[in-house]
């Protein structure tokens, strides 16, 4: 329980390691032996093993959420998770079908959470209170150098931001400030619920307090200190954090777009004038411009660069060819078998982009396919509100000419993949047939009855959406080529572009937003968007650039709720998720419609889940303890 976690023990064990960047070898001290604080603090090493601890419950996210899922990324109408159906008592199952409470919550009850994900409330409060604790005592602690002091001091102000941000994102205003650690002896009567706007202040100024020291580096250089937080992240926390504060379901009212807006240009710039930009070149065009790659049509260059980047990790250097990146966390996990194409290895598929997603890819003059305001004459999206300016768009040859950030995105019926497939081709697949178990190329066929691709009801390795997620899998990895998951890249300066724009945008200030997101359009070669939008016009723009350019990066399932009112719900967005539909003629063509996933909506759009609970154990100890009601609406 949150008041339980500030009853911290006064012995607490010896710590395995040393802090990031030090050689992690074994504090010299017996394995079970203890430590009082004082004597934590009274030594340079076990010192900086405490602020190693404060980093101890930062998640990895991407497709380590729990049985390799990608959570949020599927708990939007971004995609559907094909364990939904064949494991539904796992997260997405119960979100899906409303099986979330309270007192037993799929994001809230997790046991040993995978990668670090999810049980939010109890282990960012853990990492609060320690980064809170370690900032107490740092000032008169015994470290060997001032510099590590100082960065220390900033390192832990960052961490708190985060965690704090990751709080505010996922459970509201329903959060107290602790800016000194707790005691037995505090009167917990007087803990306050904060507003969003309170906690996000709270948050920027930990950060302005990390920025303000000059030890903390802006960039992480070498792979020794892998992991260390930066002021680029604290730069991008604050970005995001405003704009989400300004946002309508959070900003109570209140109108601080003119705020988020200036925030958002301060910190841009500082990111730009310390070396900041896009990923904008192919870099390993043997991989990825291929004859075997088949990213996009005759190997376009744009598509090739926005998949490269999303398959690389890990470039700790202080001249990198990766300068995008503002934060990232170890990859991990074979992605062609549990998030990919569930057939290459015969196991699951994972991840599938819904229609919607794919709906949103404009076409290669900048046009929308749809109407941006009313996207769907119908509340299951059956039947699409065509944009009628887009002259390029043939429902009948959907995939042609579109964004080319769709071909480094998506696997879509024609789609071809190069790597090792561990089965052989039966007559039934006649676009691949004949083929044995091996290396080969195979056509990614989607269509209704095909054998291993197409799409099913509850087969966990076909498709449920006629799709495959591609923008995280390497375009040869297999059995026979071990390329992992690469490191998540939690935070980088695509995202910030767009908050700027978004910020720009809401503040009046529509020279600056089109220039902003003009720039991520042009790094994948789409046109600016026409000029002349009225300001609602541009907005709607620049959101539907988030939805395009921040794919199946956990943004959206935020996103779409900070849009909201505090009265709303997701009906529009998350309520009915659809497919595409395919029929193989008997002339080898294919015709196109579109079907629901499954016969009845998801559970998960209603009001009460634009936040997560509060557990319930302890919102009902808060409320006793406070006489205030802590949980949030409708739970």
């Amino acid at each position: 329980m949150y008041l339980k976690m500030k009853y911290k023990m006064l012995l607490i064990p010896v710590m395995a390691a040393l802090a990031m960047g030090s050689c992690k070898k074994a504090l010299d001290t017996a394995p079970d032996g203890k430590l009082t604080l004082d004597q934590v603090f009274a030594d340079n090493d076990k010192t900086s093993a405490y602020l190693n601890n404060c980093y101890a419950d930062i998640p990895q996210k991407g497709m380590l959420y729990f049985f390799w899922s990608r959570g949020p990324v599927e708990w939007s109408d971004e995609a559907w998770d094909t364990d939904a159906e064949a494991e539904s008592w796992i997260r997405s199952g119960r979100m899906y079908n409303g099986g979330a409470s309270a007192s037993s919550h799929p994001i809230t009850d997790v046991i040993n959470p995978q990668g670090g994900n999810m049980d939010y409330w109890a282990r960012y409060w853990n990492s609060i209170y320690e980064c809170t604790y370690f900032l107490s005592r740092i000032g008169k602690a015994k470290v060997n150098l001032e510099t590590d002091r100082k960065r220390w001091t900033a390192e832990a102000h960052v961490l708190r931001a985060y965690y704090y941000s990751e709080l505010l994102k996922w459970f509201g205003a329903v959060l107290p400030i602790e800016s000194t650690p707790y005691k037995f002896t505090d009167n917990f009567a007087n803990l306050k619920r904060a507003s969003y706007y309170e906690v996000t202040k709270f948050i920027m100024s930990d950060c302005d307090s990390a920025l303000a020291i000059a030890e903390l580096p802006w960039r992480i250089s070498t792979s020794a200190e892998n992991g260390r937080v930066t002021k680029a992240l604290a730069e991008a926390i604050k970005s995001k954090m405003i704009l989400f504060a300004a946002s309508p379901l959070n900003n109570a009212g209140q109108n601080y777009w003119q705020e988020a807006y200036d925030v958002n240009k301060a910190s841009l710039k500082n990111l730009r004038d310390h070396d900041f930009a896009l990923y904008n070149q192919v870099n390993f065009p043997q991989t990825y411009l291929s004859d075997i790659a088949f990213i996009g049509p005759n190997k376009d260059p744009h598509a090739a660069l926005y998949n490269e980047y999303f398959n690389q990790g890990d470039n700790f250097s202080s001249t990198p060819y990766d300068k995008e990146t503002i934060f990232q966390v170890d990859g991990g996990g074979p992605t062609w078998v549990v998030d990919g194409i569930g057939a290459q290895s015969q196991y699951k598929t994972g991840t599938c982009p819904s229609q919607e997603l794919v709906d949103a890819y404009e076409t290669t003059d900048g046009q929308p396919i749809l109407d941006l305001d009313n996207p769907y004459l119908d509340e299951q999206h059956l039947q699409p509100n065509y944009n009628p300016g887009n002259t390029l768009y043939n429902p009948q040859n959907p995939y042609a000419n579109r964004d080319p950030r769709f071909y480094a995105t998506i696997y879509y019926n024609g789609s071809k993949r190069n790597c090792w497939w561990n089965f052989a081709e039966t007559p039934a697949s006649p676009e691949n047939y004949p083929a044995g178990v091996g290396l080969r190329t195979r056509i990614i066929a989607t269509w209704d009855g095909e054998p291993e691709t197409g799409i099913d009801a509850s087969v966990r390795r076909m498709t449920r959406t006629g799709y495959y997620e591609r923008k995280f899998l390497h375009p040869n990895s297999g059995d026979n080529n071990g390329v992992g998951a690469a490191s998540c890249k939690m935070f980088r300066l695509g995202e910030i572009i767009l908050d700027f724009a978004e910020a720009a945008a809401n503040a009046g200030e529509l020279t600056d937003a089109y220039g902003a997101v003009n720039e991520i359009r042009e790094r994948v070669g789409m046109p600016d968007l026409p000029p002349g939008l009225s300001q609602a016009q541009l907005i709607s723009r620049i959101h539907h650039e988030r939805q395009v350019e921040l794919a199946l990066e956990e943004n959206r399932y935020f996103d779409v709720r900070r849009w909201c009112s505090p009265t709303g719900d997701l009906s529009k967005t998350d309520k009915w998720i659809t497919a595409a539909e395919i029929t193989r003629n008997g002339d080898g063509t294919y015709t196109y419609d579109r079907r629901t996933v499954r016969s009845t909506p998801r559970a998960c759009y209603t009001n009460k889940f634009l936040w997560v609970p509060v557990p319930l154990s302890e919102a009902n100890v808060l409320q006793s303890v406070t006489g205030q009601n802590w949980q949030n609406p409708g739970w």
